[in-house]
């Protein structure tokens, strides 16, 4: 069985990438980034060792990697923008929005149990109603600037 390399290099960038499109509000915490990136190298090394597939191996590393990391609050604010308050912004200007008022939204996502499969609860749509509400209302007092 030939191995193919995964170094700590490798998940430290796959995991940069997933957490500054996902989880912006992450993408200072190296400390976070590297530990995660140095678990899911030795996952992969420890993986392969048991005589495990090059498969089986990704698969283990990629689950140490993303653990708590599926449900991003940032997605699904920027969907609830690009859905629901199209006609107020541009496209390029959605991201931007996004990050400045995420932080405004704690309480609305502080009201529900945020698993990695919470996208695919009942509680999503509920989620999503509360957010378009509250970001309507932020809006009208603060204005889109």
């Amino acid at each position: 069985m030939k191995k193919e390399q995964k170094d700590f290099s490798y998940y430290q960038l796959k995991l940069q990438d997933h957490i500054e499109a996902s989880f912006p509000e992450k993408s200072g915490d190296y400390k976070f980034i590297n530990q995660r990136a140095r678990w899911a190298a030795n996952a992969y090394e420890g993986a392969f060792r048991s005589g495990n597939h090059v498969n089986k191996c990704d698969e283990i590393a990629n689950f140490i990697l993303y653990e708590g990391l599926h449900f991003s609050k940032f997605d699904t604010l920027f969907e609830v923008l690009t859905y629901e308050f199209a006609d107020l912004l541009f496209d390029f200007e959605f991201r931007d929005f996004a990050i400045k008022v995420l932080p405004q939204c704690t309480e609305v996502f502080d009201n529900y149990d945020l698993t990695d499969d919470f996208a695919y609860t009942n509680d999503y749509d509920l989620l999503y109603t509360e957010l378009t509400g509250f970001i309507a209302i932020w809006i009208e007092q603060n204005g889109i600037q």
